[in-house]
């Protein structure tokens, strides 16, 4: 199957960065590489885009659809998160901009063998980097109940993640739980038909927050997202594309944070913690997508993006 996805608010994430034609800018979420080649074609044969993925696929793809830039970009196989030591290894202090698409791409969520997606029976995995030891059925099938029912509760903000995490546990007793059909039948026994009655599928919640436990979406974008900042020339930019709240969160406050340092107590007439801050939010509200791309591409319906601009 070919790597396909189609980029979600790519106008309004490339126009956010205000692409310097010899600048250099690093696309931390690769994908197939649509958001960065509209980023190369502004730049000039002396700006240069670093493009990092963590999806061996993804890497080949957009290796493949980018072979025309030539040395103007770069393509390394890991994680996000390791930006500093990736630009260190590139001899790359600063660059003008940095750019997120985060969440789970079409073709992960398309291929059902990976295991990301309800809609299809296959192996439990959902790994992004299938470096990655540890899968879904690892943890379906080894952890207690209560951190299952965690991990429902927190990260897919199932209402019914208390039932769902009894059945597995009674379930997987029995045998071990090995597929996403498996998982499915199981959510549908644990929730009343009441509500299955309502529409919508009722393993939504439950894949994707095993999908976020697995790779540790949160974990990694809370700890990256000051980096990434720092990395910044002043007036470079930081835009972030998310598809929950969540991640929405997460973004919003960091942002938040690296704008307004500051922890001293509000009555304080003048700030002694001598927090400073390293920019502004450009974006006081998300941008969101317009009619023509929610009609297009169902799946941009939930995405928010968020800029911050170094100082």
């Amino acid at each position: 199957m070919t790597f396909e996805h189609k980029s979600v608010l790519l106008n309004e994430t490339v126009d956010s960065l205000l692409v310097k034609p010899d600048g250099i800018y690093v696309d931390g979420t690769l994908g197939g590489g649509g958001h960065a080649e509209a980023v190369l074609s502004r730049l000039s044969k002396k700006g240069r885009l670093i493009g990092i993925d963590q999806d061996a696929d993804a890497v080949r793809a957009a290796g493949e659809r980018l072979r025309a830039f030539g040395d103007r970009v770069v393509i390394v196989r890991n994680n996000y998160c390791r930006i500093r030591e990736i630009l260190r290894e590139l001899s790359i202090e600063h660059v003008d901009g940095i750019y997120l698409d985060l969440g789970v791409s079409s073709y992960q969520l398309d291929t059902a063998q990976r295991g990301f997606t309800y809609r299809a029976n296959a192996p439990l995995d959902m790994r992004m980097d299938q470096r990655n030891p540890q899968t879904a059925a690892d943890l379906i099938n080894g952890l207690g109940e209560s951190e299952l029912c965690r991990i429902l509760k927190e990260y897919g903000e199932e209402r019914f993640a208390k039932n769902i995490a009894k059945a597995i546990v009674r379930e997987r007793a029995k045998k071990p739980i090995e597929t996403t059909g498996e998982l499915v039948e199981l959510i549908r026994s644990s929730i009343p038909a009441r509500i299955l009655a309502k529409g919508g599928h009722p393993a939504k919640r439950t894949f994707q927050a095993l999908r976020i436990e697995v790779n540790k979406e949160l974990e990694v974008l809370n700890e990256s997202i000051d980096t990434m900042i720092d990395l910044l020339n002043p007036g470079g930019r930081l835009s972030v594309i998310t598809f929950h709240s969540l991640e929405d969160r997460i973004v919003k406050t960091r942002f938040r944070v690296n704008e307004n340092p500051c922890i001293c107590p509000p009555d304080f007439p003048i700030c002694v913690c001598g927090r400073q801050s390293k920019g502004k939010v450009i974006t006081r509200k998300p941008v969101l997508p317009g009619d023509k791309e929610l009609g297009d591409n169902k799946r941009s319906k939930s995405s928010k993006l968020r800029v911050f601009e170094r100082g």
